[in-house]
């Protein structure tokens, strides 16, 4: 509890809570100690998180990819079922799901880009990874859906005409391999651009299986070639969707972002000069590119708390690509218990911090401690 009766943890956000002017932590109590819970974003703010594609730039290309991918799709169910070739079928369902997981990330990134604002002190930057989510589940149930059918048709294959069959997919491999590297422009940090680019992959591939299947049905008339590249699509399927769900998943846990190891920071933190303890340390993602870092920090009397968390915020940022950081630097001689029978009227009891008196009763940090 401070001075005033007020619990002493109710003005340190948990990272989970950041303060509403992105700022967390404790104030300075009466310049005197070193509560610096200064959320730092490495000189450059919210803008200043990556150097990458602009979200307007990521929104054209997707609506590019998005018009190619309609457009063919249409073509091939036609095709498709004129045929009776479940390759083509089965890939034009895949694409039709191309087309919703573009048209979903778009909506998302519209919605991702909508300023913080009431108790979404984040905005809604997490709506990409439900696209991604959703992208992946999506990728997986189809899988099964073609995993079952094209066992089907293993047992009791349909006659396919494998001539209009091979001319459709080969230009669909023109249509995926021009989507793909529209979207390979792209942001693919962005684990909702990547959800995108996954499925048109998946697609690309899925034709250079239904093209090689075509060619051994006109070569050698064996219609089970069709059902077989059916399941290549869905075991490519399987595996870009449980990319998505799992990366997607990382970021609703809040683990650590890939690439950064909290075992590490924390040991480079403790290696700054002037550090003496790390405390609280939690490194997280709040959206793709978007990671953070909190911790409270126990530094020596003879530094000042304010410096040593600038140059704690330059090092993270340098060594580890976090610019969203929110450091509570304190010293640590402020940290000693209360004698017996002191209390809120103890001169010792500051603002829920301690401050170690010498005799003469003054702080045993000069004036260049926290302020």
């Amino acid at each position: 509890m401070t001075a005033d009766g007020r619990d002493h943890d109710a003005g340190r956000a948990h990272p989970d809570h950041p303060s509403r002017d992105g700022h967390a932590g404790h104030q300075d109590h009466d310049g005197h100690h070193g509560h610096d819970g200064h959320d730092g974003h490495g000189g450059g703010g919210h803008a200043g998180h990556s150097h990458r594609v602009s979200a307007d730039a990521d929104r054209r290309l997707l609506a590019v990819a998005l018009a190619l991918i309609v457009a063919f799709m249409v073509a091939e169910v036609t095709v498709g079922l004129v045929a009776r070739s479940l390759a083509l079928v089965a890939d034009a369902g895949h694409m039709l799901t191309d087309a919703a997981a573009i048209a979903l990330a778009l909506v998302a990134m519209r919605l991702a880009a909508r300023p913080a604002r009431g108790s979404y002190t984040y905005g809604l930057k997490r709506v990409e990874i439900l696209s991604a989510q959703a992208n992946g589940v999506t990728l997986l149930l189809l899988a099964v859906f073609f995993t079952v059918e094209g066992v089907r048709r293993l047992v009791d294959p349909p006659q396919v005409r494998g001539g209009l069959v091979l001319v459709v997919a080969l230009a669909g491999i023109v249509v995926n391999v021009l989507a793909a590297w529209v979207l390979s422009k792209a942001n693919r940090q962005s684990l909702n651009v990547e959800g995108s680019f996954q499925h048109i992959l998946t697609d690309l591939y899925a034709f250079i299986g239904t093209a090689v299947a075509a060619g051994v049905i006109l070569a050698t008339g064996w219609q089970r070639a069709d059902p077989l590249a059916t399941l290549l699509v869905a075991a490519l399927m399987v595996k870009a969707g449980y990319a998505l769900v799992r990366e997607s998943g990382r970021v609703f846990l809040e683990a650590a972002p890939r690439g950064i190891d909290p075992a590490l920071v924390e040991t480079v933190i403790r290696n700054t000069p002037g550090v003496l303890e790390v405390h609280e340390l939690h490194v997280w993602e709040v959206t793709s590119g978007f990671p953070a870092l909190s911790a409270h920090i126990l530094v020596d009397t003879a530094c000042d708390c304010h410096a040593s968390r600038q140059d704690l915020e330059t090092m993270i940022a340098g060594r580890f690509g976090i610019d969203h950081t929110t450091l509570q630097v304190d010293h640590r001689a402020d940290l000693l218990p209360v004698p017996a029978g002191g209390g809120p009227g103890d001169p010792r009891a500051h603002g829920g911090h301690l401050g170690a008196l010498g005799a003469t009763g003054d702080h045993d940090h000069d004036s260049r401690g926290c302020r």
